[in-house]
């Protein structure tokens, strides 16, 4: 095992800072409280009076989520910080385990800027590594769990990852992950987390593990705060609803604001009990691992789940809070009787990632979960724009409420504007729920840009000052948006632009549907025609509809145009690790079908 040298614990970084602040910042004359000073009479005299006011070493500090940590370790220090299984932490030991892991990565000479990088489910170790990782310095890099061997190796060596914490049963993956280095490449170092909960065989005695890590580790060690509010703080690559992921950069001045915004915006009091069903390596997490210790609330790990344990944990914790997209929430919405358990009181969930179906929102709220919707990206590091409610809405049948919850909304408080805009004119579309542009998003949470791609960058956050998203949608009257479609999943037909969303939500009201997704099969009439991939509800495998019959069921409710002319029944529809289906993969399979035939007359 390689040697390396062990580096001081203990830092003077305030002292520095202070000294370049003295060399930099002109420091304001003291204020004299005894003595009485006239307004100033002119402009010029007002002006002068503001002169030498303005940052200095008190008000300037670069913001950062990592300090929320320290406050709730010292307010809420004997409460509970995290539950998974028979393993329970408190604040305390938090905020003392993420110091040792920040010691320990410093010790094995990992420096700022370096990226570490993380192939975990929820499990503690995931959690912590959200603090202890920036804590050192490093650049915290969370790593898809679905992707496959050759991605995980792209991404590795993309990012340069000098350190990579590997679940334990994710092991195998990742030594298939590294024989796909070239001979010449450098390898990261490995660190295996691991679980006394699972089947799995140990580590080699001699192998660094998680545990043995912190243990070498100062629990009063001095960790690194970011010098600037704009150094990197995490790297998150795309989803995968793509076939080409980017690596996203964020600061911590960004984290900071998102976090605060999901706090405020969600609504989440103090000491919430929230449930992790949403993977904390998809954009962090929306932020709440930073979000629940600033509320001093209790993570409930969740390594894997389905509806029966997530109806478990909620009974059993007294859940308050979750996440997850819309695939979370059919799930409960679907799940058989003996599945379910009486919820002890409203739980609220909060669901973005994909357009909810009006359909599904209905029926998770007639269960008794307080549904919340709301709309970003991993370039956003979590929600920029929410659903805002509006008290009036209350009163309007479910049907309705269902509608209007399904629309994203409005921009969260801490991003400046959000927009729909024409691509040919950069003008803002007619607020008609109806004309459909680019949304565009403009903020304090908009990342740094892509990682070693100007190009791409330059692309997506441009020079007139917007990020944009390349979703389709409308702005309503009342100023909400409403996503249509991504701009490479609206159809074609006909001249006719079509948004598969719509044809999506109408799917998810047919009685045996439990899933839909539609896209573009080639037409050598049409062009395009919708092509609808479902999978069914277990009830109705007794009798299965056929394809005639669900367009017929389609027929009476959409317009002829939009109607899907091919429908394939799926098992499962391939998915994303956080439940997004998969269009792109759906696309191919469409494609490979071939030209459908000229249709005769609807």
């Amino acid at each position: 095992m390689t040697s390396y040298p062990r580096r001081t614990t203990r830092r003077r970084w305030m002292d520095f800072d202070s000294f370049l602040l003295r060399l930099t910042i002109p420091v304001c004359s003291p204020i004299n409280p005894t003595r009485r000073r006239s307004p100033p009479s002119t402009k010029k005299e007002q002006r002068n009076a503001m002169d030498g006011l303005g940052p200095n070493a008190a008000n300037s500090c670069p913001v950062t989520p990592l300090e929320f940590l320290e406050r709730t370790a010292t307010v809420y220090g004997d409460c509970p910080s995290l539950v998974y299984n028979r393993t329970a932490f408190t604040w305390s030991q938090t905020l003392r385990r993420c110091l040792r892991l920040a010691s320990a990565l410093s010790s094995l000479g990992i420096s700022p800027g370096d990226v570490v990088s993380v192939l975990a489910p929820n499990v503690p170790a995931m959690y912590e590594m959200h603090f202890g990782v920036p804590m050192s310095g490093a650049v915290l890099n969370t790593v898809n769990l679905r992707l496959d061997a050759r991605t995980i190796s792209i991404l590795l060596r993309h990012s340069a990852s000098k350190l990579v914490f590997v679940d334990v049963l994710s092991r195998p993956l990742l030594d298939d992950v590294l024989r796909l280095f070239p001979a010449s490449a450098e390898r990261p170092r490995v660190v295996t987390i691991e679980d006394p909960y699972e089947d799995a065989p140990p580590p080699q005695s001699s192998a660094l593990t998680y545990e043995k890590l912190l243990e070498t580790g100062d629990p009063e060690f001095r960790w690194v705060r970011p010098r600037s509010e704009w150094d990197p703080m995490v790297l998150n690559y795309t989803s995968g609803t793509t076939s080409a992921p980017k690596g996203v950069v964020h600061c911590h001045r960004g984290l900071f604001f998102i976090t605060i915004d999901s706090l405020i915006d969600w609504s989440v009091p103090r000491r919430p009990t929230y449930l992790w069903t949403l993977p904390m390596f998809h954009a962090n997490g929306w932020s709440y691992p930073w979000g629940i210790a600033a509320a001093g609330g209790v993570n409930v790990c969740l390594r894997r789940f389905d509806a029966a344990a997530i109806y478990a944990a909620i009974e059993t914790h007294r859940v308050t809070h979750m996440c997850g997209a819309p695939v979370v929430l059919n799930m409960l919405a679907n799940a058989p009787d003996s599945a379910r358990r009486p919820l002890h009181g409203p739980v609220q969930v909060l669901t973005a990632g994909a357009p909810p179906p009006a359909a599904v929102l209905d029926r998770t709220e007639a269960l008794g979960f307080a549904v919340s919707h709301g709309y970003g990206l991993t370039e956003t590091a979590g929600l920029a724009v929410s659903c805002a409610w509006k008290g009036q809405w209350d009163r309007l049948p479910a049907s309705e409420r269902a509608r209007l919850k399904a629309r994203q909304g409005v921009r969260c408080l801490a991003m400046t504007a959000a927009d729909v805009i024409d691509g040919d004119t950069g003008e803002s579309v007619k607020r008609d729920g109806n004309t459909m542009g680019e949304i565009v998003l403009r903020g304090a949470c908009v990342m740094l840009g892509y990682l070693k791609d100007p190009e791409a960058t330059a692309k997506a956050v441009r020079a007139d000052g917007w990020f944009y998203t390349g979703d389709v949608g409308v702005m309503h009257a009342d100023g909400y948006i409403e996503i249509k479609d991504r701009s490479k999943d609206v159809i074609i037909s006909g001249g006719e632009n079509l948004s598969s969303v719509e044809v999506e939500s109408i799917l998810y009201g047919h009685p045996a549907v439990n899933e839909a997704a539609v896209v573009a099969r080639p037409d050598e009439f049409w062009g395009e025609t919708p092509c609808a991939f479902v999978s069914l509800k277990e009830e109705a495998s007794a009798a299965p509809p056929t394809e005639s019959e669900v367009i017929a069921w389609c027929r009476e409710r959409m317009p002829h145009y939009m109607l899907p002319k091919t429908v394939v029944f799926r098992a499962e529809l391939p998915k994303t690790s956080t439940g997004k289906i998969q269009k792109y993969v759906l696309r191919e399979m469409a494609k490979k079908m071939g030209s459908a035939a000229r249709p005769s007359r609807m």
